[in-house]
């Protein structure tokens, strides 16, 4: 399986750290900051330990010891006018220990992905046992725990002249700080995900409710600006979601910021899934300062109660961090989780193609006052589509229109039957009986001119009969196409 994870660790790299490197471009006369190679090397890690613990459960237990030395290829450059800059990863060694827990789930053996957590940094307590890796799959539940060896990272780097000889005056510094910061990206409640299979031919993990997030103010946050104040906003999601994060409006010159704003986000696992807070003080030119973040698990909530959280802000991911004494100040938040009705959960029957009448199992079985009043969350899962041809290129991907919104699946190049199979998700504070839902499915090919971008299709849904009839999952024909069609699911589900 390396050389298949080492491609996906690699692509998720790749799309975790381009964000971040857009931010830096321009500041510094920084042009451009990309990887020049990226690869993990053809070196699997290697078990060289292995024991097996029996329990009374219908389960089995191993805890592997793991190291890698591997022989990556990672070639990081850096455009600063006319300077080129190039940093290269030469000696990458890992050694690690954790407790495994499988427990078989349903009889078909599928792995869908996995998810790669740290619950101790470079200096943590390991006395006591806490969740350390988790594995999604559709046969074992597989989970790990730190044990007594911590996990170590070592990791030698070489780069131009100018480079080494600047980062030679602090020494230490840099390869603390590196590690520092590759162990952060997978610390608890962080967590690498790597989709093993294509996420078209993966079952979507369906939302299940609805998290209300009252940001309510904060007190003695850090003075970062130069006259002794700070420019704060918070920013809040949900780890496992690759949607834009929620930000509070920008209280300006304030270090005791009051908001009282309120926020919605979609919850699809309650007892996997985290809020991450960070607190940002907003600047006008160049990146925003971190104040401080902080993290709550969903799990510590009741349904349909609000609770109140006061948070310590830290600096990051690492509590026991020896070299972080500086008090951030504190964050407090009001959490109410509210799950989905029973009636909006069922699992709906097998079938390629559902009509309103069958569709209409799914629906509520309160009356219809109340059916078609109060908020809910609108999914569009854009499935596939069939026979889409352009005139100059077929590298189709469908836009979703809705109340001023604009979403996109990803692009799949050279194809007339793209298999998509993404959702996206709208919340409502009342139902869509007089809305429409605009589908465009879009080629484009690279470059620039007039042919570079070309409509296959649309298609324009009255969202009516899926309120009525909460679920509507169908194949429509497309609008100014010959044999076009695509297929879509939509459901309306009450909170």
């Amino acid at each position: 399986m390396w050389p298949y994870l080492n491609k996906a660790i690699c692509a998720s790299i790749r799309s975790m750290t381009e964000p971040m490197f857009a931010e830096y471009v321009g500041m510094f006369q920084i042009k451009t900051i990309a990887f020049e190679n990226l690869s993990l090397g053809t070196i699997p890690p290697d078990i060289y330990g292995f024991k097996i613990c029996e329990t009374n459960e219908n389960e089995l237990v191993l805890e592997p010891a793991v190291r890698w030395a591997g022989n990556p290829n990672i070639v990081l450059v850096v455009k600063v006018l006319t300077f080129r800059i190039t940093i290269q990863a030469s000696r990458t060694h890992v050694w690690h220990q954790y407790h495994l827990s499988l427990k078989v789930l349903i009889i078909y053996f599928l792995f869908t992905g996995c998810r790669y957590a740290n619950t101790c940094g470079p200096k943590g307590n390991f006395e006591t046992s806490c969740s350390n890796h988790t594995m999604f799959c559709k046969c074992f539940s597989l989970s790990a725990e730190k044990t007594r060896d911590r996990l170590r990272i070592e990791c030698s780097w070489r780069g131009s002249y100018v480079y080494t000889r600047s980062l030679s005056y602090y020494p230490g510094a840099v390869p603390r700080t590196i590690k520092m910061q590759i162990a952060s990206l997978y610390l608890w409640p962080q967590s690498l995900e790597i989709p093993i299979l294509d996420p078209s031919t993966v079952a979507i993990n369906k939302p299940v409710g609805i998290l209300h997030v009252k940001v309510v103010r904060a007190h003695k946050l850090l003075k970062m600006d130069f006259l002794g104040t700070s420019d704060p906003y918070v920013q809040l999601n949900l780890t496992g979601e690759s949607l834009p994060a929620k930000k509070t409006s920008i209280k300006k010159r304030n270090l005791n910021p009051v908001w009282n704003e309120k926020f919605k986000l979609v919850v699809k696992d309650p007892e996997s899934q985290v809020l991450q807070l960070e607190v940002f003080d907003w600047d006008k030119v160049g990146a925003h300062d971190r104040l401080g973040m902080q993290f709550v698990p969903l799990k510590l909530l009741t349904a349909n109660e609000t609770k109140e959280f006061k948070l310590d802000l830290l600096k990051h991911t690492f509590i026991a961090d020896p070299y972080d004494k500086k008090p951030r100040g504190n964050i407090v938040i009001e959490l109410t989780y509210a799950p989905f009705r029973e009636e909006s959960i069922k699992v709906d029957g097998i079938g390629d193609v559902l009509s309103r009448k069958e569709s209409s199992l799914d629906r509520p079985s309160e009356n219809s006052s109340e059916v078609l009043s109060g908020a809910g969350l609108l999914s569009v899962t854009v499935q596939g589509a069939e026979d889409v041809e352009g005139l100059r290129h077929n590298n189709p991907y469908a836009v979703i229109r809705f109340r001023g919104d604009k979403k996109k699946t990803k692009k799949i190049k050279k194809t007339r039957h793209p298999l998509w199979n993404e959702e996206f998700q709208f919340m409502l504070e009342e139902p869509p009986l007089n809305d429409t839902i605009r589908i465009q499915v879009m080629s484009r090919r690279k470059g620039i001119g007039f042919h570079s971008k070309e409509c296959l299709g649309k298609l324009d849904i009255n969202l009516t009969d899926v309120v009525h009839n909460g679920r509507i999952n169908t194949k429509y024909h497309l609008l100014n196409s010959k044999n076009g069609k695509i297929h879509v699911d939509i459901k309306w589900t009450i909170v």
